[in-house]
This record gives structure tokens, C-alpha cells and sequence, in this order.
């Protein structure tokens, strides 16, 4: 690296107390925030940080804000430490800074990676500019447990969409010079499997093959590896019986070994100091000792680095070279981003009050929103509303909510931006006083009086806009849930308004799949509509009333049932499929519904209708080291101009170890108006075909594949090829 002679320079001055004291990072109380994520940040003496600092005994601080003040941290490191190692200074900034933008799920949906990149650039420059080198994101882990509250900051239960999303959030954090006062250090998380916890359960333990967990749940972190990103956060949990931040095998012989990963591993929050709970260590100096082994570089909060190591080095536990190498990471990342040549860079007071980017964001964070709601369904044509002539009822909890638009991590966000539904319907219609707003419940609790005055809203309008769904806390960290459905109050509620007659139009409000029950699953019309963010209001009323026309597609699969979770499309197949139109006795299925899910991931309607020529091959026989052509023609058949979103699958017919039935490999999204026809083209290589076999190795066996080019993962009709042998 270029900067080797200077850090190691440092190294040789430095005392084994400041190594020790690059590889802790600690909870802000020089500028502290969020006191319902880090309560121990409050309780902490702010003058005993600063002689901390002083002293060399902190590599970073977390979750603080505020240029000015962040300035002053440095300042006290850089001007009156002895050696002048800068801070670190990082934070939680998940999915926006002033501007939230919709929850890293809700993105996903929009099948467009590009869009993540640009709302991830501006979330850098806020973040930057209120006094932050580095942020605990972007999420990529594979989730395939809707019960899990975690969903909400992934993109979902796809490998290559998960790659994909990947990669676009660590170019856009970092952008294209790490040294720029608005490059955001990224931090791919969970390091691994996190996904995968058992039961859905927060923090549960991982029985995984280690086939899946190459193939399934290390690919993302990879491809945010290859885009840049120089730091990686270990999980909570353990895998096959050994936790992730004290796996060596994983943060040392895959990292560093076959990836070449030159970056460092924090922990996450006291992961390292959980090694106890687990009973892989006997106490706080044991789990110092097997974490920093293994390779997890920093210790974040827990202290047990800061409190343990140096002993640990004396009695010869742990060598001097294990030390060295974890600050000499450290150190490094501090170079790369520029903090010894600028020490005050993202430190600007007058940078952070100019609010000349607002505008711009706002409207980023409009087209973001819009384009990540997903329409479920639309019998009739109900939608796109009327602006003029139609009386609107907005009933449900969420029509005049602002306190639930940002969903989860959204710690930073500026309150008084969000902007709800029923300001964004009344400023674009016609007629404001054309719509009733009617809560009818509140969210998790009737109300008195509530369902009758909904009912009766509802017997007076043309439409009823039902605003259901999950209040931020039921998803995100340690929100798990044995049941993915509605709160009975709202249920209740769409019950009673569906005996109107009266055609309904759900909003769900949400940060996971959910199993739609009853007069939800039968309304008319269904939208996703996640967790949005600043911009809810305005662009809801883009896609109710058609000045949007919706795009987006599911990236987790809509269960029938929660009894169905862990559900994915990708599953691989069974000896005893169950088969439609034949007899169900003897193949995999449940008793009370069919082996499927209501709405598959892929799935998304539009306001217009896009048909699908059966996908054109280059070649049958894919010669080894041949590339395959794929191209599809897709024609807007429908009365509006609109974007589908064309999804390459591949199934392998026969292999050494089972494979899913289905796996996407590309997609692409098309913009198309009405009455034109576009070929799509598709390149895959033998890469493309690879999975990890019975020895754990890639390989890529010769043998008979389908294709499919289809709008979702569950229709289509498959051409096949054949990959020769070498």
C-alpha cells in the first residue's frame, strides 16, 4: 500500500497502549445522539473520552454528529495525542442522513442498482458533512426468513440482486476518490451469514452447509469487496458452532487468504464480548484473545481490547505481530481515506449548515420512493385514481402518519421533512376537499367509535384508500416476529370497510413480506409500498394517481401463510414436487395451502401490459469457455408508457448436489412506450453456471439447462441449451 512506510513508522514509536487503543471504537459522548440505539453513549463522562483520546487509547468514535464538534474530537487527537493519530468518526447511517430515502428492502424493489448508487452518494454527502468518515452500511445479507426483523435492510432473498445492490451502495457511500471531503467509508455487514439465524429468530444461531453458505451468503460481500470497500462488520451469530467474530476460518483464511481483503473487521456492537454468552469464551480475557486471533480488528463498545490485551501480550497469549497486523489495518484504512494528510476533512461547520443540496435530495428521494412501491394487484383497473370527479376515503392509521415514514435505523433523519399521505393525495388533487381521512384504529389498538365512523366514510366515497401495515419498530434489530401479519385492530378494520362494498385500494406500510389475510388479500387493489421515507406523501399520490406509472418488483416472495417461512423462490428441488394439476398426496406440500407463494419475488404489475417473445438463443451448445446470447423481445401491449423489469433465470438439470429450481442470473429494466418493442439482450459464461460442489469447491458441470426471460420467477416457459464439456 502507498502509504506502508509512514504506518509503519508509526508502529515502531507506538506503545503497546496506543496500538491497543487503534483497535477500540467507542459510543460518541462528545456529541451524543440517539439515545435509544446507544444509551451507554449518556452515561459516559465526556472529559474522560477527551483524555482517552489525549492519551491514544481511541482508534474511533460512533454515532455522534456535528461537524464542529467532531472537529474539536480531532483536533484533541491530532494536536495533543503523541503521535497525532487521527479519529475515526463513524455512525449508523443506514438508508439517508436528513434525507431518509426508502429502507434498503423498498430500494431493492426497484430492480435498479444505479438508483441505490445515487441515494446512497447523497446519504454520503450529508453524512460527510455533518462530521462522518464512515458508515455501518451497506447490509448485504441474503435474507430468506420473513419473520426475521432484519429483512427491512436488505434487498431481499436474491444472491445476484444482492450483489448487485451490493456493490451500487459501496460505489455511491465511497464515490470516486476515498480522500474527498464527501466519501463515505463503507461497511458491508453482516460478516456472515446473518441471514440465515434460525427460526428468524435476532441473534439465533446458523446451522448452515457450508455449500450455502459460499453460494448464498458470502457472494454479496464479495462483490462489495471488489467495489471498494476497505472495511467489514462481523455478525452476531455463529456459524456451525463457531461465532463469526471469533471465526478464524472465516476472518482470516477466507478474508485475508483466498479474498486478499487488505481492509479491517470491527465487530459488531460488543459482539466480540458475547463470545461468553455463547460459551466459546470463559471470560472477557478469552474472548479478547480468540476474537482478535481469529482477526476481527476492532472491538466496538465492548472494551474487553482496551481491557485485556496488553496482558494477554505479556503473558505471551497473544503475539506482538497478531497486534502489529490488526493496527497495521487500521491504520491504513485512516490513510486511504486521506485523515493523515487532512486530519479535518468532513469537518466543515459551514459545509454542514448549507442547505443548497435540499432540493435536489428531496426530489431524489421522491423518484427513489415511487419507484421502489411495488403493485401487487389491480383487479378492474381501479387504479390509477381520478384527480377530479371521485370522492377518495383515506382511511387506516398510516393516512396522516409522519412518525412511522422512515422505518427502521432511521436515527439521523430530519422530522420535520417527512411528509405523509394525506398532504401528498390533497396536494394533488383538483379538489382537496374530495378526500376524507378517517384513522379508524389506531396501529396496533382499536379505537372508540373508529370502525363506524370508517364505515361510514366508506359508504360515501367512490374508493377507499385502506393506509395498513407494520409501525416502524416491528421491524429492524431484535424484531422478530412468529406471525407476519397485520395487528388485529387494522384487520378488524379492513373487515368492516370491505362490507361497504365499496371498491378498496391497500397501502401496506411494511419491512418484510407479509401474509395478506382476508379483506386485504381481496381488496381490488394492492400496493407495497415499505417503509419510504421523507418523500411518502408525494410519491404515493405519483402512483395512485398515475403520474407514475409503478415499476417496481418483489425482491422477497409474499408467503400465503407464515407458517410457510423460510420461503424462497430459489429453493432447491425435492425428490417429490409438488406438481400442479396432479394429485397431492405423497408430494411436498402443507395441508392448508399450495407449495407456492401469493405474490413470488419478481412479481409487479403496472398500469399498463408488457408481453414476452420466447427468449432466442445464440447457440444450444454453449461451447466451455463460449459465451451464450440471450435475447428477448418485450412489446408495451397495454395504453401506457411504462418500465418492466425483464429477469434472466437458469435452472441446472443435473448436478452433483441439488440445485434450486429456479436462479436469477440478470435483469435488466426497460422503458418502453406504448405499442413499441425492444429486444433485450443477456451474455452468460460457464461462471454464470458455477455452484459450490460436494467438496465444497465452484465447479461448473456439462449437462442440459433451462432458461427462462420472464417478469417474476414463478411463470415464463423455458428454452434449453446444453453446456459441453472442456
Amino acid at each position: 500500500m502507498p502509504h506502508q512506510p509512514r504506518i509503519e513508522g508509526l508502529i515502531t514509536r507506538m506503545t503497546l497502549e496506543e496500538k491497543i487503543g487503534q483497535l477500540g471504537a467507542f459510543a460518541d459522548a462528545l456529541r451524543p445522539f440517539a439515545f435509544e440505539v446507544n444509551p451507554e453513549t449518556f452515561a459516559r463522562d465526556a472529559e474522560q473520552v477527551r483524555e482517552q483520546i489525549r492519551a491514544g487509547r481511541v482508534g474511533a468514535l460512533f454515532n455522534g454528529v456535528g461537524a464542529a464538534e467532531g472537529r474539536e474530537a480531532q483536533r484533541i487527537a491530532v494536536e495533543e495525542s503523541r503521535l497525532g493519530i487521527p479519529l475515526l468518526l463513524g455512525a449508523d447511517v443506514i438508508h439517508g442522513m436528513r434525507t431518509v430515502f426508502p429502507i434498503p428492502l423498498g430500494e431493492a424493489a426497484s430492480f435498479e442498482p444505479d438508483l441505490a448508487e445515487r441515494t446512497a452518494r447523497a446519504t454520503a454527502k450529508e453524512a460527510t458533512a455533518a462530521g462522518i468518515h464512515w458508515t455501518f452500511a451497506p447490509m448485504v445479507d441474503v435474507a430468506r426468513d420473513q419473520r426475521w426483523g432484519r429483512v427491512a435492510e436488505t434487498s431481499g432473498e436474491d444472491v445476484h440482486l444482492s450483489c448487485e445492490f451490493a456493490a451500487a451502495r459501496v460505489r455511491g457511500f465511497q464515490g470516486g476518490d476515498l480522500t474527498a471531503a464527501d466519501s463515505l467509508l463503507a461497511t458491508p455487514k453482516h460478516f456472515a451469514a446473518y441471514g440465515a439465524v434460525s427460526a428468524g429468530l435476532d441473534y439465533n444461531f446458523v446451522d448452515l452447509a457450508p455449500q450455502t453458505l459460499r453460494d448464498v451468503h458470502l457472494p454479496p460481500f464479495k462483490a462489495a469487496i471488489d467495489a471498494g470497500a476497505l472495511t467489514l462488520m462481523s455478525s452476531f451469530n455463529d456459524i456451525n458452532g463457531v461465532p463469526a467474530s471469533a471465526n478464524r476460518e472465516l476472518l482470516t483464511d477466507l478474508l485475508r487468504g483466498e479474498w486478499k481483503f487488505e481492509g479491517f473487521v470491527v465487530s459488531d456492537y460488543t459482539s466480540d464480548l458475547e463470545l461468553i454468552a455463547h460459551g466459546y469464551a470463559s471470560d472477557e480475557a478469552d474472548a479478547a484473545k480468540k476474537a482478535l486471533t481469529a482477526g476481527l480488528d476492532m472491538s466496538l463498545q465492548s472494551g474487553i481490547y482496551a481491557g485485556h490485551v496488553a496482558a494477554l501480550v505479556e503473558r505471551g497469549e497473544i503475539p506482538m505481530a497478531v497486534v502489529d497486523e490488526a493496527v497495521r489495518r487500521v491504520l491504513a484504512v485512516k490513510a486511504a481515506i486521506g485523515l493523515f494528510d487532512d486530519p479535518y476533512r468532513s469537518l466543515d461547520a459551514a459545509r454542514e449548515a448549507d442547505p443548497s443540496h435540499i432540493a435536489a435530495h428531496d426530489a431524489l428521494a421522491r423518484d427513489c420512493a415511487r419507484r421502489s412501491i411495488v403493485l401487487l394487484k389491480n383487479e378492474d383497473d381501479v387504479l390509477p385514481l381520478k384527480k377530479s370527479g371521485q370522492r377518495i376515503a383515506l382511511i387506516g392509521p398510516f393516512g396522516s402518519d409522519t412518525a412511522h415514514l422512515g422505518g427502521c435505523w432511521n436515527i439521523f433523519g430530519d422530522a420535520a421533512r417527512m411528509i405523509d399521505v394525506e398532504t401528498g393525495l390533497r396536494s394533488a388533487l383538483d379538489d382537496a376537499a374530495s378526500l376524507v381521512v378517517v384513522p379508524g384504529c389506531a396501529i396496533e389498538e382499536p379505537v372508540e367509535g373508529g370502525l363506524e365512523a370508517a364505515v361510514a366514510a366508506a359508504r360515501e366515497a367512490d374508493v377507499v384508500v385502506l393506509a395498513l401495515g407494520e409501525p416502524h419498530d416491528y421491524s429492524g434489530e431484535a424484531q422478530s416476529r412468529t406471525q407476519i401479519v397485520l395487528p388485529a385492530a387494522q384487520q378488524a378494520l379492513a373487515e368492516a370497510v370491505a362490507t361497504t362494498g365499496t371498491p378498496v385500494v391497500v397501502l401496506l406500510r411494511n419491512g418484510r413480506a407479509l401474509a395478506l389475510e382476508g379483506a386485504v388479500r381481496d381488496a381490488q387493489a394492492i400496493l407495497v409500498t415499505w417503509f419510504l421515507g421523507t418523500q411518502t406523501g408525494p410519491a404515493v399520490a405519483d402512483v395512485l394517481f398515475g403520474d407514475y406509472n409503478p415499476s417496481a418488483r418483489l425482491p422477497v416472495s409474499f408467503p400465503q401463510d407464515s407458517g410457510q417461512q423460510p420461503y424462497f423462490y430459489n429453493h432447491p428441488a425435492t425428490g417429490r414436487p409438488n406438481v400442479p394439476g396432479t394429485p397431492r398426496s405423497f408430494q411436498a406440500r402443507w395441508r392448508e395451502v399450495a407449495h407456492a407463494a401469493l405474490y413470488p419475488f419478481g412479481h409487479g404489475l403496472s398500469y399498463t401490459r408488457f408481453d414476452y417473445g420466447a427468449p432466442q438463443l445464440g447457440t444450444d451448445k454453449l461451447g466451455w469457455n463460449g459465451t451464450l446470447t440471450v435475447r428477448t423481445r418485450i412489446t408495451n401491449a397495454g395504453p401506457r408508457d411504462g418500465e418492466d423489469v425483464a429477469q434472466l433465470y437458469l435452472r441446472d438439470r443435473t448436478a452433483n448436489r441439488v440445485r434450486p429450481v429456479r436462479e436469477l442470473k440478470r435483469f435488466a429494466k426497460v422503458a418502453l412506450a406504448v405499442g413499441e418493442s425492444r429486444e433485450v439482450e443477456f451474455a452468460l459464461t460457464r461462471a454464470d453456471f458455477e455452484f459450490h460442489g460436494v467438496d465444497n469447491r465452484p465447479v461448473a458441470e456439462p449437462g442440459l439447462f433451462d432458461l427462462w426471460v420472464a417478469p417474476s420467477s414463478a411463470v415464463g416457459d423455458a428454452v434449453t441449451f446444453e453446456l459441453l464439456a472442456s
